[in-house]
């Protein structure tokens, strides 16, 4: 009996150190914030011209 009460914490212990989330227990760096680009003026956007209307008929 005496046995039983000494192995019960150890395997506790054990049982418990197995549980949980593995690897390393710190946060990731958060990386650097994008660089602004030099130019910030948008693109002029190409124009079309509408599609001619098809007659159906």
């Amino acid at each position: 009996m005496r046995r039983a009460l000494t192995l019960l914490p150890l395997l506790a212990a054990a049982a418990l150190a197995g549980c949980g989330n593995k690897g390393p227990l710190v946060l990731p760096t958060r990386p650097a914030p994008p660089a602004p680009a030099a130019s910030a003026a948008p693109a002029p956007a190409a124009t079309t011209p509408p599609a001619p209307a098809s007659s159906s008929g």
